[in-house]
């Protein structure tokens, strides 16, 4: 994972993340609109030959882009752990 500055909206990121599609970029960006601080996610995979997407995030002043992005990475895998942990009973 990449991260770069967004210069043209303020308190946003680009995350850049190799090798994946549309699967992963649309969960991650369903989980990060959860969040109340979060006021815009998005993502877009530039090429269909180019296996990477590019997660756009905008936050409140007072919280990180990057924290809002591994808070919803971290939810993300509790959630799927639970799920995992519901089909094996």
């Amino acid at each position: 994972i990449t991260i770069n500055k967004d210069t043209k909206v303020p308190n946003a990121c680009l995350f850049t993340i190799n090798k994946e599609d549309h699967t992963l970029g649309n969960i991650i960006k369903s989980q990060l609109l959860k969040d109340p601080q979060v006021l815009f996610a998005g993502y877009k995979v530039p090429h269909p030959l180019e296996h990477k997407i590019i997660i756009r995030v905008q936050t409140t002043p007072d919280y990180s882009p990057q924290e809002a992005f591994t808070n919803a990475i971290t939810d993300l895998i509790s959630e799927l752990s639970l799920l995992e942990e519901r089909f094996r009973v």
